[in-house]
């Protein structure tokens, strides 16, 4: 109750104070009210102002930083970029190195080509020459030998750069002897008529026997009677028919070297022969390969 009645006293006095206040005062009061609430709003206008300032500012400040993490990882890109570029021009400078090389090998190897084609041509031009050369002098043999020859006595054969004439033993020489009938007298007249005709041949002898032994007063062996046959043949040559000794050679080869089997005595006829070779002069067979006169 006694508060109730405080209280009372204090909205009187309250009231009294209120209505002490002038009515100019009240005035002003609301006036600076007025203003400061303007002034407010304006701080609050300016306020909202700022803060979307700030807002964008921090947004452009995003944009930026984005910008420039975009500028390092297009400077990255471009540093990437130059590395690439560098190693390529080095491998460009190998590749032109490497094609130099190549081009130089190149051109070495198509030299080199070149050359051996010219070869080539020169040793088929040599081989169409030797091959002609036998041929003619094949074709020569066997027309002025075929008259008053049996065929099986005389075997006249081309074999690369040589000719080859094969004489059987009954028609050479007298059984057991390296002295020459009278018919192969006949037969060597021949053939160094052909001889004569081409200066440019040699022409080596051979002599081959079977292997019965033989041991007489004037023949050792086999060897002594292919040697001795071959060397009646060359003397023959020389001394009767005059075919130039620097030109002849003469050689024995025995019982070995032979066509067929010595267990027959068919066999052993076939193997006793004597063979005259007639081949081109080491220097003439080499004056085909000269490449000055190989074909242009």
């Amino acid at each position: 109750m006694k508060s109730f009645a405080f209280l009372f006293i204090l909205l009187i006095a309250g009231m009294s104070m209120t209505s002490c206040v002038s009515k100019k005062k009240f005035t002003s009061l609301q006036n600076e009210l007025a203003v400061a609430n303007k002034d407010l709003g304006a701080c609050g206008e300016n306020l909202n102002g700022y803060m979307a300032r700030l807002s964008l500012c921090e947004q452009e400040l995003r944009t930026s930083q984005a910008r420039s993490e975009q500028m390092q990882d297009l400077k990255d890109q471009l540093a990437d970029c130059k590395a690439l570029r560098d190693k390529q021009l080095n491998q460009v400078g190998d590749l032109t190195v490497l094609s130099k090389s190549a081009n130089d090998n190149i051109n070495e190897t198509l030299r080199q080509l070149e050359g051996k084609d010219k070869y080539i041509r020169l040793l088929l031009a040599a081989k169409n020459k030797a091959d002609s050369i036998n041929l003619a002098l094949s074709v020569n043999l066997k027309t002025v030998l075929k008259d008053g020859i049996e065929d099986k006595d005389v075997e006249i054969k081309v074999d690369k750069t040589v000719v080859f004439i094969n004489l059987s033993d009954k028609m050479l020489y007298q059984s057991g002897s390296a002295k020459i009938t009278t018919k192969a007298d006949a037969v060597l007249g021949k053939i160094a008529q052909i001889i004569a005709s081409r200066p440019d041949l040699e022409v080596m002898v051979e002599g081959y026997t079977d292997n019965v032994p033989i041991k007489t007063d004037c023949m050792d062996d086999n060897w002594d009677l292919s040697v001795k046959r071959a060397t009646s043949v060359v003397r023959a040559l020389q001394t009767t028919h005059k075919v130039d000794p620097n030109r002849l050679i003469a050689a024995g080869r025995g019982e070995w070297n032979t066509l067929t089997t010595n267990s027959t005595a068919d066999g052993r006829s076939t193997n006793r022969r004597t063979r005259i070779i007639i081949m081109p002069k080491l220097d003439q067979f080499y004056d085909l390969l000269n490449p000055n006169l190989a074909p242009k």
